[in-house]
């Protein structure tokens, strides 16, 4: 091929003055990029876009997200992955593998000095300004002995390869490094889109780095280390990251965990779950440094754990990566790196950092001053004070503005040379353009004191081909990183091998107390969006029929919906206010705002529920999001109502078939219980308790809305009458719609849940649930049918005693089994 032809699928040249990853100085594919393309050519742009759509659903419905604040889309942005992977010769990744390894030794031994001897302070070799003005200088760190004495256990730096060929390192990750689990996420996409291109370019696997990983951390437990507890620490579902937090957990095979969570006792941290206190040995933390203890680090912090630090210093867990790792994320480090590596390593620093200087040195600074023009500005300190700023682009008076700034605070200022990104493939959806990109590269310590170094990483790529802002939060996309072997990989699996010894279990004590919260919460929401999805379909069928058996009938379907949903003012018979509630956002129980709640609650249980699970939640949010709105006529909302439904019972039934009976599932179906058990009394004082002439109509409305229709025909044929719907409703332990079914299921679960406190005593919450059911057991059926003054007095009476029973219970649970405020403590200070 010639120089500038373009393949058939349309890959363009690359960028004029940058380095192409993919084409030679002759305008050929580079020999470790042929089979890809190879590859690719031989699929043609039909099947390409067919596979890649494949795999964008596979993104989708997986709930691969990065969440983006202010993003128009939502916080839960579905992923950005390009089809076209970058490709890294064997040689070539042996020289970065080398060159990350040694630098991530030198960081960490740069942390040990500066929380230790601080030689480097005492013979000026690093200034004492970056150390002590950083954030993440914690002074409660220093001296601290950590296990095996290493502070990095996983360390990230982004790459850039200039025009020359030669890589740089653009900045140093060593807080909590993000990215590891997109970077696998991408791998299993791509390979499974793809897996011919895969297998023909012999692609390293990335199982050997997380199986590192793991015995990194399984090895700084200070105790059971034959058998550690590990928990990843998340600051939540809210966080930008918060999928690959629960992704990571899951793949590790580790416990997730928020600061809520935990709790530390006697200066050990402890996991607060429903069997009581279980004991941590390692924390692997996604929580910046300042925020993990407000007590000793960031007192607005609740994020953290309070008396954390204690705990680490007292040396009773083990936190990857340390506290106060973060004190070398700063710019500034990279013009100190060369002769830091020469007195720490006695060694030349490997691999060459982008030219820095820090302002806080005169010639520096006056460099600075008069090349601004050609370097970009940024703080010392990480932090949202302020963005790069570009010289080049500032006008006269704005660049005498900033030389001010700089000249007022200059140790709290770097310049950095721009760096020329090289570019590489991406499809944009119809042909193959050049962007560029900056490589995350990650290592994980080794027992050895060496560190081992992912074969590939997490590739991001700019937003278009004119810009050098490579940043996920702007726009910007990711690839799978796939570094070629020189003969094939040898498979690799965290598996455990085939018949290796496993120790068997039935565990379930150990569910964390929010997490049992959260799926208790979870089971109510679905349950009220059950009923009010079949409450409002019933009412919408009924709306526009004017004759009197139907008005009739609509007036306690609407009195059930406004209590069901907790609305001030009760709904009135008319079309345009039952659909105006259906979609506003106003009411904290309409629909609107419960598919929320329920979307907020299974994102935050990524690493506990299914993936056909998180689809069938997902398609609610979907088919809600697309069909409703201010235009939504009564026909449509019946449609979307009818779509619900099957969901929610999609829902039920993997609740019932697939989720292990452990206490997961049984705070879940509490939930559910209860909440059912309140809208059927609801529905039964609604339609029963005032009495008709003629209750036929209102009698088989009841029964289409609680669903047991079928099952009345087939038992008595005949026409409908109080007694039979009552029983079939209210007091048939057969009727899984029945209010006294949700009571035997209710007062088995209690009776199922762990002991609290060793007492003879019935809890309270197996007294309320005992109390509900004994009482309708007891119930008469006919008495509660007899009418007196127009009214069933004792129905009314048993349902408003049930109800109250069924509050008792859900406080109760909550007090003793889903918070745990821990008495206060007196923890002295350092």
């Amino acid at each position: 091929m010639a120089q500038g032809d373009s393949l058939e699928l349309g890959f363009e040249d690359g960028v004029a003055g940058f380095h192409d990853e993919l084409r030679g100085a002759d305008g050929e594919p580079r020999e470790h990029w042929q089979p890809l393309v190879r590859s690719l050519e031989a699929l043609g742009r039909p099947e390409l876009v067919r596979r890649w759509a494949v795999a964008q659903r596979l993104i989708h419905e997986n709930g691969v997200t990065y969440n983006v604040y202010g993003d128009p889309r939502g916080m839960d942005r579905p992923w950005e992955l390009d089809p076209i992977p970058f490709v890294l010769s064997a040689d070539e990744w042996r020289e970065i593998r080398d060159t990350l390894a040694q630098r991530a030794r030198l960081l960490d031994a740069i942390l040990a000095d500066l929380y230790g001897p601080q030689r480097l302070l005492r013979e000026d070799l690093y200034p004492a300004e970056l150390v002590f003005a950083h954030p993440s200088y914690l002074r409660p760190m220093h001296g601290v002995r950590l296990p095996q004495g290493a502070w990095l256990q996983l360390y990230a730096a982004d790459l850039a390869r200039a025009p020359d060929g030669q890589w740089w390192a653009l900045a140093d990750r060593t807080q909590a490094p993000s990215g590891a689990g997109y970077a696998l996420e991408n791998r299993l996409v791509v390979s499974r889109a793809f897996p011919e291109a895969f297998r023909e370019s012999r692609v390293e696997r990335l199982a050997g780095f997380f199986a590192h990983l793991r015995d990194s951390l399984r090895a700084l437990a200070p105790r059971h280390a034959e058998n550690p507890r590990i928990a990843l620490l998340t600051p939540g579902s809210y966080n930008e990251t918060y999928f690959e937090h629960a992704y990571l957990a899951r793949y590790l095979g580790i416990t997730l965990v928020e600061g809520g969570d935990l709790t530390v006792r006697d200066r050990k941290l402890y996991l607060k779950t429903l069997g009581g206190l279980e004991p941590i040995d390692v924390l692997l933390r996604r929580v910046d440094d300042a925020f993990c203890d407000p007590l000793s680090l960031r007192s607005d912090s609740s994020l953290g754990v309070a008396g954390l630090a204690h705990a680490v210093r007292a040396g009773n867990v083990a936190v990857a990566n340390a506290l106060g790792s973060g004190l070398v994320e700063t710019p500034a480090l990279l013009a100190f790196l060369p002769s830091l590596c020469r007195a720490l390593l006695d060694e030349e620093l490997l691999l060459p950092s982008v030219a820095t200087w820090w302002c806080g040195q005169e010639e520096a600074l006056a460099y600075v001053e008069e090349h601004l023009d050609e370097l970009v500005l940024k703080p010392a300190f990480p932090g949202p004070q302020m963005d790069p700023i570009f010289g080049a682009r500032l006008a006269a008076a704005e660049r005498e503005a900033l030389i001010a700034r700089i000249r007022a605070r200059p140790w709290a200022f770097v310049a950095q040379e721009q760096v020329a990104l090289s570019t590489a493939p991406v499809w944009d959806g119809e042909r193959v353009t050049p962007r560029h990109l900056v490589l995350r590269a990650y290592a994980t310590a080794t027992s050895a004191g060496t560190f081992h170094v992912m074969p590939g990483g997490l590739t991001r790529v700019s937003v278009a081909p004119d810009s050098l802002v490579v940043s996920m939060q702007r726009g910007g996309g990711s690839k799978d990183t796939w570094v070629r072997c020189d003969e094939e990989p040898a498979p690799l699996s965290l598996l455990r091998p085939a018949g290796a010894p496993v120790e068997l279990t039935r565990g379930g004590a150990e569910l964390p107390s929010r997490v049992a919260d959260n799926l208790f919460w979870l089971g109510r929401y679905m349950e009220r969006l059950d009923g009010t999805a079949r409450i409002a379909r019933e009412a919408l069928a009924r709306i526009g029929d004017d004759r009197a058996s139907a008005q009739a009938v609509l007036l306690p379907l609407l009195a059930a919906l406004s209590r069901h949903t907790g609305l001030a003012e009760e709904l009135q018979p008319e079309e345009a206010g039952l659909l105006a509630f259906l979609h506003e956002d106003g009411s904290p129980r309409s629909l609107r705002a419960t598919l929320g709640a329920v979307h907020q609650l299974a994102s935050s249980l990524r690493d506990r529920i299914s993936l056909d699970t998180w689809r069938v939640l997902l398609e609610l949010q979907q088919d809600f999001a697309v069909a409703y709105g201010p235009a939504l006529s009564a026909a449509a909302a019946r449609h979307v109502l009818n779509r619900m439904v099957v969901r929610l019972a999609a829902w039920s039934g993997l609740a019932m078939e697939s989720m292990t009976r452990g206490l997961g599932w049984r705070f879940a179906d509490l939930g559910r219980r209860i909440e059912r058990a309140t809208w059927t009394a609801t529905l039964l004082g609604e339609f029963f308790v005032h009495a008709h002439d003629d209750e036929g109509p209102r009698l088989e409305s009841l029964l289409e809305v609680a669903d047991s229709a079928i099952t009345y025909r087939r038992r008595y044929r005949g026409e409908l009458q109080a007694v039979p719907v009552l029983d079939l409703l209210l007091t048939d332990e057969t009727n899984p719609r029945a209010l006294i079914f949700q009571l035997v299921a209710l007062e088995g679960h209690v009776a199922n849940l762990p002991e609290r406190g060793g007492s003879a005593e019935r809890s309270p919450e197996q007294r309320s649930a005992l109390a509900a059911l004994a009482r309708v057991r007891l119930a008469d059926i006919h008495e509660l049918c007899r009418i007196e003054d127009g009214k069933r007095l004792r129905l009314e009476e048993l349902l408003a005693r049930t109800a109250e029973d069924l509050r008792g219970l859900s406080d109760a649970l909550t007090r003793s089994y889903l918070s745990h405020a821990g008495e206060a403590r007196r923890v002295e200070r350092f």
